[in-house]
């Protein structure tokens, strides 16, 4: 207890810098100018725009205002659109059903039905619901709160009885543990959203109930058409994909843990060693991760948090996940500024208790990759030191950032405007733009110049750098030891 007290008072002492970056998402509470500029100053990283309701002039307007707002507090963030996915949703109803246990709800796929005495009808958005389920199936509707089972079916509908009852509104969200829908990647509707994103200049994609692979490469042809070198990141979020997780984290740029609908597929009790599970793959591919949903709950409409939020957003930063995401808390909360306050200070006191040992699962294959762990050791050994990147995809930068090097800011220079924002999102990395030089010594001599005169690093400090060097009329790739002059 007074070695992890020690470290606490320790890293007050010593200059900021946070490795864990903040996700959060926009919303009616937090579109004002001001309020969104004073957001970006806190230390928002990354802003996420939720398509399940907005509109094209929407995203249009908004990125506009955060590229606005960014421009005014002298501080960049990336903006990431989360498309609406797949989703198996009731109809309209014109009044709320209560549903007792025992009751039996007939859910249809068209609008040609029979009706019943003593049953309710609820029509589905999905036509091929009645083929992908089984009897006996478990459905879970309104985020788990009304509990069936499927007790028949025919060619366009399913019978079910209710097991736990509740009040059933309209639109309302359909899980399906463990059943395979043959539901397609992207929607109309995510196509035409991500058209509207891409002509914006969006920087991530997070693609919703991500089930193979498959579903990752079917967005990355759309962005290709598009021209678009935005990243994608992968939603995971039922069973489908927790049994395909591997793969699509060897094919996403990035995944996000949405404990939401997860929470809901899986036995609760089994979500906090699924979340450990998903980032531990993450870390060995090397691929960044978000833990999302319900990480300030309680905040939507109290100033401060539950003991058990802190812990488990503390939990989070020591499993060394590379980012944390507000939904509600920023988009519809009444203390969204607090939200981020709360995190700032939860990732700044969690940190250097962090383990400091460097990612030993990541393989690094190539003999550059190779120099890049001997960069993170070398810097973590020389103590307040950093590690200087030059690059152009990014490449080195999320590679040294999934190391893990404790301590070790990781400063990376690009001159690539879409790179630049993309680095906002690994741990510990810190993005600055600057023009290359054609000598590549008077490109490292401007960005130590950089780092010195924005305090990001003291006279004296000393910085490993990774670039390349002119030998004999060849390139070649250097690790130098550098100091700030």
């Amino acid at each position: 207890m007074l070695k992890l007290l020690a470290e606490y008072e320790s890293s007050k002492r010593a200059k900021s810098f946070r490795h864990t970056k903040i996700i959060a998402t926009l919303g009616p509470a937090t579109e004002e100018k001001t309020l969104l500029q004073s957001m970006i100053r806190t230390g928002v990283d990354i802003m996420r725009l939720n398509m399940a309701h907005a509109s094209h002039q929407w995203v249009a307007d908004v990125i506009w205002h955060i590229r606005e707002a960014s421009s005014k507090v002298s501080r960049d963030v990336a903006i990431m659109m989360d498309v609406k996915g797949p989703e198996i949703r009731t109809g309209v109803l014109e009044s709320p059903l209560t549903l007792e246990p025992g009751a039996v709800v007939v859910f249809h796929t068209t609008d040609h039905i029979c009706n019943q005495p003593n049953t309710n009808y609820v029509s589905v958005n999905y036509a091929g619901l009645p083929a992908d389920v089984e009897i006996g199936a478990e459905m879970l509707v309104d985020s788990g709160l009304i509990r069936l089972s499927v007790i028949d079916k025919d060619a366009t509908s399913i019978r079910a009885e209710v097991r736990v009852g509740g009040m059933l509104g309209s639109r309302r969200h359909i899980n399906l543990p463990g059943v395979h829908v043959r539901l397609p990647a992207l929607t109309k509707k995510d196509e035409d959203d991500l058209r509207a994103g891409v002509a914006a200049g969006i920087d991530f994609v997070a693609l919703s109930f991500v089930r193979e692979a498959a579903d990752v490469l079917t967005l990355r042809r759309f962005l290709d058409g598009l021209g678009s070198r935005a990243k994608i990141i992968a939603k995971l979020e039922d069973q489908a994909g927790l049994d395909n997780s591997e793969e699509i984290i060897k094919q996403a740029d990035g995944i996000m843990v949405a404990r939401g609908d997860l929470g809901i597929e899986i036995e609760f009790q089994l979500l906090p060693l699924v979340q450990s599970k998903l980032v531990q793959l993450c870390q060995s591919y090397g691929k960044p991760v978000i833990i999302a949903t319900q990480l300030l709950e309680s905040m939507m409409n109290s100033p401060m948090p539950t003991r058990a939020e802190i812990s488990d957003i503390s939990t989070a930063i020591r499993e060394r996940v590379d980012a944390v995401m507000l939904s509600g808390e920023t988009a519809t909360g009444k203390y969204p500024l607090e939200c981020l306050q709360v995190l700032k200070t939860i990732i700044r006191s969690t940190e250097p208790t962090v383990q400091k040992e460097i990612n030993n699962a990541l393989s690094l294959m190539k003999p550059k990759s190779k120099m890049l762990r001997s960069a993170a050791v070398l810097a973590q050994e020389l103590g307040e030191s950093g590690i200087v990147v030059f690059t152009r995809s990014g490449f080195l930068a999320y590679t040294l950032g999934a190391l893990r090097a404790r301590n070790v800011p990781i400063y990376a220079f690009t001159d690539v405007d879409s790179v630049f924002r993309q680095l906002l999102f690994p741990w510990g990395v810190e993005p600055f733009r600057i023009d290359f030089s054609d000598d590549p010594e008077q490109t490292i001599a401007c960005a130590l110049r950089i780092l010195r005169d924005k305090h990001w690093c003291e006279q004296g400090t000393w910085l490993v750098v990774i670039t390349n060097a002119l030998a004999s009329d060849k390139v070649i790739d250097t690790l130098q030891l550098r100091q700030i002059e």
